[in-house]
């Protein structure tokens, strides 16, 4: 426990010190903000999704003159780093479940300017081949699979909504979530989609793997995995004062699951994020004009 802890001061305290260094020698800013006129930082958590809008947002900002540094941390610290003024903003907010007590914990001390990414979602995922509808039918595929669940990451909340299923479903009893990563449950099923063999997996959308498979949720009628979740832009009090372009393209980011998976398919075939981003971007103009409108 005191690892973890000592953890997440090191993260916190590593976003100061290169924020205090950015900072040297500028002219603008309010007291105790996160960024000068002309630099702004933002924070993401490390998944697939975040990384695709972080980059994309920080290109879309660069073109218009800012200087932006982009830093991943863990979800507790994006929160934090936001809610103290380390940080400019985050557009990485998944509401009203996934970061929900950290939301409650910090609503108060940051700005919330609303989805930029309607519908997204987590429950269990299968080829369209399967002919089956919803977690209750999966039983009919229990011989095929092992009964068995193939999830990410020990804790992480698809997981352990997974968990909940197998606990809820009568269809499900005796089955099993086996736990391995992002990277190994995107192996497995795509092994398993170009055999045309059954698999079910913990899924979430946006994800690249809808950009590349034919993929559906199966339904949930108990609802073991919640309800549709929106991602949201937040931002650190008195940035819209301090730096009101800036604030402006944030509060107007906004983009479909199919939008970000198409920077995600780039990234998971290997192209840079940064390069992704760049070439989504400049796919793209009439949408990010809608970001930039009414910035001079």
């Amino acid at each position: 426990m005191f690892k973890r802890i000592w953890k997440r001061l090191g993260l916190v305290a590593g976003i100061s010190l290169s924020l205090l260094v950015a900072g040297c020698g500028s002219n603008g800013g309010s007291e105790g903000g996160a960024a000068d006129e002309g630099k702004i930082k933002l924070v993401y958590v490390e998944w697939d999704t975040e990384v695709a809008s972080a980059h994309v947002i920080k290109k879309v900002l660069e073109d218009q003159g800012f200087d932006v540094d982009i830093t991943p941390v863990d979800n507790a610290v994006m929160w934090e780093s936001v809610a103290k003024g380390e940080a400019d903003g985050m557009v990485a907010a998944w509401l009203p479940a996934t970061h929900g007590d950290l939301y409650e914990e910090y609503k108060d001390q940051l700005e919330d300017l609303g989805p930029n990414l309607e519908g997204a979602k987590i429950g269990l995922v299968v080829p369209k081949y399967m002919d089956i509808q919803s977690i209750e039918e999966l039983d009919q595929y229990a011989g095929k699979l092992n009964k068995t669940i193939t999830g990410i990451e020990p804790g992480a909340g698809v997981v352990k909504s997974a968990e909940n299923a197998v606990k809820t479903y009568e269809s499900l009893k005796g089955w099993q979530v086996q736990t391995s990563s992002s990277g190994a449950m995107a192996t497995a099923l795509g092994e398993a989609y170009k055999n045309k063999e059954p698999i079910v997996v913990t899924g979430w959308s946006p994800h690249w793997k809808f950009a590349a498979y034919d993929l559906k949720f199966l339904e949930d009628p108990k609802g073991s995995f919640g309800k549709e979740e929106h991602i949201s832009t937040i931002v650190r009090k008195g940035l819209k004062e301090d730096m009101p372009k800036a604030y402006k393209i944030l509060d107007q980011f906004s983009w479909t699951a199919e939008d970000i998976e198409q920077v995600m398919l780039e990234i998971s075939e290997g192209s840079d994020p940064a390069k992704a981003a760049e070439d989504w971007v400049e796919a793209n103009q009439g949408k990010v004009a809608e970001w930039t409108k009414g910035v001079e």
